[in-house]
């Protein structure tokens, strides 16, 4: 189907992980009226098990605060889909994608917190400090609080990157072991924010380096205040901002309401932004005169995957039979009342690389009973693991499983639904006991290789992302060629073959792409929604009541 704009999108939440100690003692959730004068209250769904983006899958601190408290050699424009510069005011290409070098913006101050005072501006040291942590197995920093960086580990960047060096105070040469056409691609990702070198040295000097992902310093528009777990985020100001003041002096970030509540306070006046509103709250949205709504294509994907480790789900034949039970269509009707697009492939249709020939999985159950039962499969038991949480391709998943769960008992098939939560599910997931397991991607990149390298790469399997546990030495190899040319047409061509075998061998089922949207009071004005994640509040201000023109 296609999508009527009109109609908008909504889903909500993040995937998120168990909640470390706060960093100061409990307090009361701040109400509206603390900080209408001098900030906003952003209300989501979630929780933070750290402050640093490199070192989560996805969830709050990528989608929202990442973008708040950090910056990135490059940025990802939200209307034209092209990099632009952010920490890095320029950049080459050299040795036909191989070596990447960045001239570095100049007189970028990092924030000044009660845990540090920067010395000093941004310069390569940091960015060297940043990727070296990640990317060198032999770095002092690479283990600390473990050596996982799951975004990065997906795509095998430690195998790939040869070197990460400082020319001079300015510059900084990236060299690869091979072309990467996607390199600029994920380095514009909140994935790769940039880190303080001065900080993590003052850690190391205490012996607190765990500190550096729980107490976070960066350069962005805000720095963190207070964090209290399960209730909010107080973040504020960077007077330093190297784009100039903030508009706002601070952002609460609440966490203290899901579903209805938030939705409830978004109409009282206590949350100023409702972020990811339930696609079943559009028209109480639409129709009130103090709201505004925002909606943009989002680069995110639902599915269904198969545990492709376990028989009888490793044949593809099964995998195939499976999927023609699921009754997409009601899906759309039932989940995302007309907010979002049946899925045809793992890439969204905004991406570049699309296939405009991937044909929507047939529902036909007469169809999936014949074929089941000619592989001897007619009355098979199958755990599907489901997250509980609504995500950002998904508002209701437990909703989702259980139409699933009733398109599957159609044709025989028993399905026995697990819920789980956040970095246990992630945990559980990679055990390989699941059979199934609904999921999904959303992505801060342009580029077609940051869906499918962490969703369906070998590497993926152990960097905890490909819970498929699907490997394909072809669909690699199509993937490298995809990266070693600087060609857009040839690149188009491999992932063409990529969706095809995709196609084939079916390890997961795309079931959804959907829009973004963001509710907000009529007086918050600059708010930007981003196709790739939530921009920086740099620009957000809230107008006095006289100015406010009603509808």
């Amino acid at each position: 189907m296609r999508l009527n704009l009109s109609s908008l999108l909504a889903v909500a939440g993040l995937l998120c992980g168990q909640v470390f100690a706060a960093a100061v003692p409990p307090a009361p959730v701040p109400g509206q009226a603390d900080i209408r004068d001098s900030g906003f209250v952003y209300c989501v769904s979630g929780q933070v098990n750290t402050f640093n983006p490199q070192k989560a899958g996805s969830g709050l601190i990528v989608d929202t605060l990442a973008a708040q408290l950090y910056d990135r050699l490059l940025d990802v424009d939200p209307y034209t889909y092209r990099l632009v510069p952010e920490l890095a005011e320029s950049w080459e290409v050299l040795d036909n994608g191989a070596t990447y070098r960045f001239r570095l913006r100049g007189n970028v101050q990092f924030q000044t917190t009660r845990w540090f005072t920067p010395s000093r501006a941004l310069n390569a040291d940091d960015v060297v400090f940043t990727f070296q942590r990640i990317f060198n197995r032999n770095h002092p920093w690479h283990y600390v609080n473990g050596g996982n960086f799951p975004y990065f580990d997906s795509l095998q960047f430690a195998d790939s990157v040869d070197s990460v060096r400082k020319l001079d105070n300015r510059t900084v040469e990236f060299r690869l072991k091979r072309p990467d056409a996607s390199f600029l691609w994920h380095l514009a990702t909140h994935y790769a924010s940039v880190m303080s070198a001065e900080y993590a040295a003052l850690l190391t000097r205490e012996d607190r380096q765990e500190q550096l992902d729980r107490q976070p310093v960066g350069t962005g528009p805000f720095r963190l205040d207070e964090y209290r777990s399960g209730q909010y985020i107080r973040l504020q100001r960077h007077e330093k901002f190297w784009r100039g003041e903030p508009l706002m002096p601070q952002v609460v970030v609440d966490l203290g309401a899901g579903g209805t509540g938030r939705l409830s306070r978004l109409l009282t006046g206590e949350c100023d932004v409702l972020a990811w509103p339930a696609a079943s709250q559009l028209t109480i949205l639409r129709d009130d005169p103090r709201l505004r709504l925002t909606l943009r294509p989002g680069m995110n994907i639902a599915y269904l995957a198969f545990n492709t480790n376990k028989p009888p789900l490793n044949n593809p034949e099964v995998r195939h039979a499976l999927a023609l039970a699921i009754n997409n269509q009601r899906l759309m009707q039932s989940i995302y009342y007309g907010t979002a697009e049946t899925a045809a492939s793992i890439l969204p249709r905004a991406s570049w690389a699309y296939d405009n020939e991937a044909k929507i999985t047939e529902y036909n159950p007469e169809k999936a009973r014949a074929r089941l039962k000619a592989l001897g499969l007619e009355n098979m038991t199958l755990h599907l693991w489901v997250p509980t949480s609504s995500q950002a391709w998904n508002p209701s998943p437990l909703k989702t499983a259980e139409l699933i769960q009733a398109d599957m008992a159609q044709v025989g098939i028993n399905v026995v639904i697990v819920p789980v939560e956040g970095r246990f599910q992630e945990a559980r997931l990679m055990d390989m006991t699941h059979d199934l397991t609904l999921t999904g991607w959303a992505t801060d990149s342009n580029d077609p290789d940051s869906f499918f390298r962490p969703l369906l790469s070998c590497a993926a399997i152990s960097s905890q992302t490909n819970f498929a546990h699907w490997c394909n030495n072809n669909f690699d190899d199509v993937l490298r060629k995809a990266l070693a040319s600087q060609q857009l047409a040839s690149r188009i061509d491999a992932y063409d073959e990529a969706q095809q075998i995709l196609a084939k061998e079916l390890p997961v089922l795309p079931l959804a792409s959907s829009l973004r949207l963001q509710a907000y009071r009529y007086d918050i004005k600059g708010l930007v929604l981003s196709p790739f994640g939530n921009a920086s509040f740099a620009g957000v201000s809230r107008e006095k009541e006289s100015e406010v023109k009603k509808p």
